[in-house]
């Protein structure tokens, strides 16, 4: 394998100070998401969410960030999931996005509830009809499958119970999870490993900004 240890970049896009921060951590995030969406950053939406069950065994997945209010951070995937399982025992979770092409990351700490069951419905059926055919298909999500096969006929058993222009009913098994963001964390890359972070920590009704050593 190529040797590691000499791959390196320094990063000399942007500097972050004090005094660019909104006072609201939501609020930055909005205006770091319109950055990422003016340069074009692919899937700016998407989002690293680590879990842990009740053992402390940790496990990390890429999700879509499908909310983002004053009420919490959403996204949607299978209650029976590997995620799901997770959240079950232990409902805390980290976000973090990546967005290389800005040299940037943001981190969310905070807990977990699911949203109300007629908000989920509604997100499913706004999405592609395929993608609401494939929720189905995959129960239980990470679940074990005998083969690409058998996943394919599952999927084309859906298309004959729902055909085109029947509506296909939302699953009890899939639904959304909002994150109540405890603190945040937002990283500019800078030379040296000299970085600029900036953690905005939730105090009574406001947040307490402080800049953490890179």
């Amino acid at each position: 394998m190529t040797d590691l240890t000499s791959m390196r970049i320094s990063y000399t896009r942007d500097a972050l100070s004090r005094d660019q921060l909104k006072d609201s951590p939501l609020e930055q995030f909005g205006v770091w998401f319109e950055d990422a969406l003016r340069e074009d950053v692919p899937e700016p939406y998407a989002m690293q969410v680590a879990t842990a069950n009740a053992a402390a065994r940790p496990s990390v997945r890429t999700v879509l960030l499908r909310g983002a209010t004053e009420d919490g951070l959403t996204f949607y995937t299978n209650f029976d999931s590997h995620k799901g399982l997770d959240l079950a025992e232990n409902p805390q979770t980290e976000l973090l996005f990546y967005w290389a092409p800005l040299e940037r990351q943001i981190r969310a700490y905070g807990t977990v509830e699911k949203v109300p069951d007629e908000e989920a419905n509604r997100y499913f059926h706004v999405r592609p009809r395929e993608s609401q055919l494939a929720a189905h298909a995959s129960d239980p999500q990470s679940g074990v499958v005998e083969s690409r096969e058998t996943l394919e006929k599952r999927f084309a058993d859906l298309h004959t119970q729902y055909p085109e222009g029947t509506a296909v009913p939302k699953p009890d098994f899939w639904g959304g999870y909002r994150v109540t963001v405890h603190e945040w964390e937002f990283w500019q890359g800078r030379p040296n490993r000299m970085h600029d972070r900036f953690r905005y920590t939730r105090e009574g009704d406001g947040w307490r900004v402080e800049r953490l050593k890179p």
